[in-house]
């Protein structure tokens, strides 16, 4: 992904939805300085929620 780093263990698809949840949460100035932990937060956990292994 251009200008961001790449989560581990997630798919393309899931590195999209980082990013566009990441840049949506900064954009608003929602969550001040966590938007990204948020944003990978959500990400992880839709990812092990679905049955996806850890990635390796």
């Amino acid at each position: 992904m251009p200008g961001g780093k790449h989560l581990r263990g997630v798919s393309a698809k899931e590195q999209r939805m980082y990013e566009h949840i990441k840049n949506q949460a900064q954009k608003s100035g929602r969550y001040g300085s966590r938007a990204k932990e948020v944003a990978a937060r959500t990400v992880l956990k839709k990812h092990h929620l679905s049955g996806h292994s850890t990635g390796h």
